[in-house]
């Protein structure tokens, strides 16, 4: 269940910040930003530390290549789904959702990569310290 929670954070952290509807921090920041700026600010740098703390993760545990392995994966996963005839890219909104999705997985995974590494090998992950 944990898992779950941090990929459906990722992807509500994603979403908020800009989707194809009009309830995104991006559209309302634009259409407020005179008349709210310390309000919009305050939201923006909340959704940053959301960034901070998912992007860091993410590269810490996963890295670089592991970014590029879980989109590859994902990428694939949606050409599938266009071969089978079960999506398709003609829908603007549709793919800027899957593209959301696509990030939000790739968050979602390297926050939870080190629950995950625990489950499969039943190896305690532990924290480096330097001396």
């Amino acid at each position: 269940m944990g898992i779950l929670l941090r990929w459906l954070g990722a992807f509500l952290l994603l979403s908020l910040t800009y989707n194809p509807t009009p309830w995104n921090f991006v559209r309302w920041a634009e259409a407020n930003w005179s008349t709210q700026m310390p309000l919009t600010l305050l939201l923006g740098l909340l959704l940053g530390v959301g960034y901070l703390v998912y992007i860091g993760a993410t590269l810490r545990s996963i890295g670089a290549f592991g970014i590029l392995l879980v989109a590859a994966i994902t990428a694939a996963l949606i050409w599938v789904g266009i071969d089978y005839g079960l999506l398709t890219l003609t829908n603007p909104s549709l793919n800027l959702w899957l593209g959301l999705l696509a990030l939000s997985l790739i968050l979602g995974t390297g926050l939870s990569w080190s629950i995950l590494r625990q489950r499969l090998s039943g190896q305690a992950t532990v924290d480096e310290t330097e001396v």
